[in-house]
């Protein structure tokens, strides 16, 4: 389909305009075991991280996100510190009119650092256009979670979702070697087979490497119920939810955090 024909090669002249007039932005924090290192900040895109503090939030100042914007997020943490990162509110992707938005993550995690990861919801609009990427690079003795969370419209406001073209790919290295790869794609209509989304609204996928990452399987299965997939090996475990709505979905996460982080680490604007 012409209109979801991403990237710059061989892209039309509406394509090439609207690349030119969208909106930019980038972001890079890096923490030591002292404190705050490095923060820079381009565009539309901010990050704030109180003083003394070891929760930042990200904040997209463009009010949302368009076909043709692109935005980078660079995240460095090492020595023995801990970085607990989440979005201001959810990320509202918006009908495009030819090129997908592209958000590209980038998780360096050295020594013994902790790097949580938990942007709220992404919304896709009808007829929106989405590539996210999210690299990790992790050392042996480092503590990852991340997550994303999608959410099919609004379902309260009786959105439906006819169209959309979406692509998420995860690449987690641990000491160099892949430990973690996935590739989700969706070009036009949803998926609605029992194996694929069935009638869900939302989903998530969570990630978490840790040296006892398979112990918290049980406790996990336990506190999601029927309808989740857990699985832990190697170091890893993972997590994925379908729900029949953002609010469901979001209802569940919350549940969730608790497992497997301590208070003190689950980012306050989840449980605003």
């Amino acid at each position: 389909m012409e209109r979801w024909r991403n990237g710059d090669a061989g892209e039309t002249p509406l394509t090439a305009r609207l690349h030119a007039e969208r909106a930019r932005g980038s972001v890079r924090l890096s923490m030591e075991s002292t404190g705050l290192k490095t923060l820079r900040e381009e565009g539309s895109l901010k990050i704030r991280l109180p003083s003394g503090s070891s929760q930042a939030i990200l904040i997209n100042t463009a009010g949302g996100i368009a076909g043709g914007d692109r935005y980078r997020i660079e995240i460095e943490a090492g020595g023995e510190s801990r970085l607990a990162i989440a979005s201001q509110a959810a990320e509202r992707v918006y009908r495009t009119l030819g090129p997908s938005a592209e958000i590209a993550v980038s998780h360096r995690v050295r020594d013994r650092a902790r790097l949580i990861w938990l942007p709220q919801e992404t919304i896709l609009f009808d007829e929106s256009g989405l590539s996210r990427r999210l690299e990790v690079d992790l050392d042996r003795e480092a503590f990852f979670l991340g997550m994303e969370s999608t959410v099919l419209g609004r379902h309260e406001s009786g959105e439906r979702i006819r169209h959309i073209a979406f692509r998420e790919n995860w690449s987690v290295r641990r000491d160099g070697r892949l430990l973690h790869s996935e590739r989700l794609r969706i070009d036009g209509a949803l998926p609605r087979s029992g194996a694929e989304l069935g009638d869900a609204g939302a989903f998530a996928t969570l990630l978490l490497v840790s040296r006892d990452a398979e112990a918290h399987v049980e406790a996990c299965r336990n506190r999601l119920g029927p309808g989740a997939g857990v699985s832990a090996w190697d170091g890893r475990l993972v997590i994925r939810l379908l729900e029949e709505d953002g609010f469901r979905l979001r209802k569940r996460l919350l549940a969730l955090f608790p497992v497997l982080l301590p208070p003190a680490e689950i980012p306050r604007v989840w449980l605003i």
